[in-house]
């Protein structure tokens, strides 16, 4: 007990290990708090409470420890840097969940046929229509609505069937109806078909 006392007390604790543990308390609730509230703005509301309760608990944790240092300018610093790097990784994490749906707008000059076969095959619903482009040339326009995961999966599709084709991608609240990609029986998209 007299050797964490004198931890405690010493200048490695005051000057390295606090605005460390500091740091790392902000880092972390400012990351659930990122992560909270986009994933509340894509409608998956179920996480907020939990999510909001654990942040608010880290967040107190780390201000008493500012409050109880207000000598310590390191302190201040390592909780500036952990708002910083919070959101920066409340953002990658968020990425990597891929939670929520998007529209996918795809416009092309080139015959969409083909396209639209692979897009079916891979078993994502589509709405598809001829239009004129600026210079007054034919294009087609191809509209799904798919789960945010399957971005990349679609985009391959895409670049493999017409590179050249021009894609924009929104990110979509709610919707009425989705159509997944059908798992069983499906044929996984490969290059060449």
């Amino acid at each position: 007990m007299v050797i964490l006392e004198t931890f405690y007390d010493s200048s490695l604790f005051t000057y390295v290990v606090l605005p460390l543990l500091i740091f790392m308390a902000r880092v972390t609730d400012v990351t659930i708090g990122t992560v909270r509230i986009v994933m509340i703005s894509k409608g998956a509301k179920k996480w907020a409470p939990f999510l909001g309760f654990v942040e608010i608990f880290v967040w107190l944790l780390a201000m008493t420890k500012i409050f109880q240092n207000l000598d310590n300018w390191l302190c201040y610093f390592a909780y500036a840097g952990g708002f910083a790097a919070g959101n920066y990784i409340g953002l990658l994490i968020e990425e990597k969940l891929a939670v929520g749906i998007l529209k996918i707008q795809i416009i092309t000059r080139k015959n969409a046929d083909k396209l639209i076969e692979n897009l079916k095959e891979a078993g994502y619903g589509i709405t598809h229509h001829a239009a004129k482009g600026s210079n007054n040339n034919n294009v087609s326009i191809i509209y799904s609505i798919i789960k945010r995961h399957e971005i990349r999966k679609v985009e391959k599709i895409i670049k493999t069937t017409n590179p050249q084709a021009f894609y924009s991608v929104e990110d979509v609240k709610t919707v009425s109806h989705l159509i997944y990609p059908i798992k069983k029986g499906s044929r996984p998209w490969r290059k060449g078909k």
